[in-house]
């Protein structure tokens, strides 16, 4: 009996070793979770950016008010979050 409960300890440890400091034990488990967690806030970057770039290209797809916004957000003339309405003068201004 004492050899059973010696065997069955042995392969306790062993396992316990595993689980810890094997291949895929913790500390391989908690590097992958930490790359993971960066990729994820690099990945809500690009978004952001690319949601940017996409609005960009709608507005000059539409014409050139997406230029001049552009051109007023760059030279500081539109603050952050500001949005930007571009005014059509009407039939009667016109004359």
């Amino acid at each position: 009996m004492r050899i059973v409960n010696f065997i069955l300890v042995v392969v306790f440890l062993l396992i316990q070793y595993r689980f810890w400091f094997g291949h895929n034990g913790l500390q391989f488990y908690s590097a992958n979770r930490t790359e993971v967690t960066k990729l994820k806030s690099g990945n809500d970057e690009l978004l952001k950016r690319n949601e940017l770039l996409d609005a960009d290209v709608k507005d000059l797809k539409v014409g050139l008010e997406g230029i001049e916004e552009r051109a007023r957000n760059e030279l500081g003339m539109i603050r952050e979050n500001e949005t930007f309405f571009r005014l059509v003068p009407s039939a009667k201004e016109k004359d």
